[in-house]
């Protein structure tokens, strides 16, 4: 089994960590193959960085299917171009945003969620709504810390997650969900510092996708999820015209 990790971003350093998250919690047989796509911003901490993420996502998506992977992670926890992924690959393709929420709510009552800026709470708001897991979130809260400083000791992003998380669990919640990619090597740390299950995304979206692909299932073709119609595509982006009768962009190579 192949799954692709795509980190939305252009930072190969953090595909790395997202990638050994991955690979620590595939199971026998299953080769984790992370990748950073060949355009995009540096980090995703805004939404105009989350839809420039977009088409170097899309771009790594057909391209794995071209190649017969059979599911892919979207590691960014805003889960960004997620239902347009889902038209492209025929296996499953799952947000980490997405799996965090699901695990979290078999763990306990109520979650919370710690992130890394105060403006990308809006969007892990949002997301909950959308999944169904609004009433289960206690509250989201933010370290302050830039994406790209996570690993940089001199930032104090560990100590400042774990404090976070401690003001999660103080306020009710029973577990915590990591709200962001970058943060999924602090996972089974701070778990242990708080003493309560926190949950990183990456890991949880890549044995779900694991789980979907041992069942047999597939993402449905029969409505929304079905491949986009061919259509022609101009000026920048011409590169991801839909050619008929596949999903296949046209200009998209290795």
């Amino acid at each position: 089994m192949r799954i692709r990790v795509v980190n939305p971003n252009t930072t190969a350093a953090m595909t790395a960590t997202i990638g050994r998250a991955a690979a620590a919690v595939a199971g026998p047989g299953t080769v984790i193959e992370a990748v950073t796509p060949t355009t995009g911003p540096a980090s995703i901490e805004s939404h105009y960085e989350e839809a420039l993420a977009v088409p170097g996502l899309l771009e790594q998506v057909a391209l794995g299917e071209r190649d017969g992977v059979d599911a892919f992670v979207v590691a960014c926890f805003g889960d960004p171009g997620l239902d347009a992924a889902r038209e492209l690959a025929t296996g499953p393709v799952i947000g980490i945003a997405e799996a965090g929420f699901h695990a979290a709510a078999m763990l306990g009552r109520r979650f919370g969620v710690v992130t890394t800026l105060a403006r990308t709470t809006g969007r892990a708001w949002e997301l909950a709504e959308r999944y169904g897991f609004g009433p289960l979130v206690t509250e989201v809260r933010a370290c302050e810390v830039p994406v790209l400083a996570l690993d940089d000791p001199a930032s104090g992003s560990r100590a400042l997650v774990v404090e976070e998380c401690r003001a999660v669990l103080a306020g009710g919640a029973d577990a915590v969900v990591l709200g962001c990619a970058g943060m999924a090597d602090l996972c089974a740390e701070v778990s242990r510092e708080v003493g309560a299950p926190v949950v990183d995304g990456v890991a949880a979206a890549t044995v779900l996708a694991e789980s979907l692909v041992r069942l047999g299932l597939v993402t449905g073709k029969r409505g929304e999820y079905a491949p986009p119609p061919p259509k022609e595509v101009t000026g920048v982006l011409s590169g991801f015209t839909v050619a008929a009768p596949t999903a296949v962009l046209s200009g998209v190579s290795a």
